[in-house]
């Protein structure tokens, strides 16, 4: 039921007004995120690595779903885990992870040590991600063209057909720009995720641009750390070590 509440929360949303979905790192964030109101939360990798003492990409498996699972655990709205590229599990074992962790949802990327897969290949094995999911998990396909040196958002158009048509819930076209996400919206079917970056437009302006969907990487946690920087910064001046 709750990835069927989560899944709801992306359609029929007014016009300019996106599901914006923070990303905690831990349980504690994740309680801030919860109780300031968001309806849900999308917990960025690079994020948790970070606060697991890990270079993004670089946390191991059974630490993400770890990590996944406290934040899921401490809130009561729904979570979606980012899991990378899916760690090279089977299908089955993925969403059996997932939905252990308590997840509703899950991005998975399209390019896997810095190289772009093939995207037939790619899609044929998200259509096995969804068969062995049915309905109980929201696939958010992210589509790394953008990230990989492919500036055309034909590309990023081209695999979210073949991502949506093998079952994918909504698409994620990474950093692509944001004068590419009208383009992006014409191309593409469904639910589309833009990514809100600290120099760039508001959730509301990418929703008027296009995105169905906003959420922001690792910023929150940065920003977290940046403050807590800050204050470490303070208490060394005072106390004078």
């Amino acid at each position: 039921m709750a990835a069927i509440a989560f899944r709801a929360l992306h359609h029929g949303r007014a016009s300019g007004v996106p599901l914006v979905l923070p990303g905690p790192w831990d349980a504690a964030s994740a309680r801030v995120f919860a109780d300031a109101g968001f309806p849900a939360l999308a917990t960025p990798s690079a994020g948790v690595a970070a606060s697991l003492g890990y270079e993004d990409g670089a946390t191991p498996p059974d630490e993400m779903f770890a990590a996944v699972a406290r934040i899921a655990r401490a809130v009561s709205v729904p979570v979606s885990a980012d899991v990378e590229d899916g760690y090279g599990l089977s299908p089955g074992e993925l969403v059996g992870r997932l939905l252990d962790a308590g997840a509703v949802g899950c991005n998975l990327e399209d390019s896997s040590g810095g190289t772009l897969k093939d995207p037939h290949r790619h899609a044929a094995w998200l259509a096995e991600v969804r068969s062995a999911a049915g309905d109980a998990l929201f696939i958010n396909a992210r589509v790394d063209t953008f990230v990989r040196g492919v500036a055309d958002p034909a590309e990023a158009v081209a695999r979210a057909r073949l991502y949506t048509a093998a079952g994918a819930d909504c698409v994620y076209p990474i950093a692509a720009p944001p004068e590419t996400l009208p383009a992006l919206r014409t191309g593409i079917e469904g639910p589309l995720n833009a990514i809100a970056l600290p120099t760039g437009p508001s959730p509301a302006e990418l929703a008027r641009l296009g995105a169905t969907r906003v959420t922001f990487g690792p910023f929150p946690q940065r920003h977290a750390m940046a403050s807590l920087r800050e204050f470490a910064d303070r208490l060394q001046r005072r106390t004078g070590s």
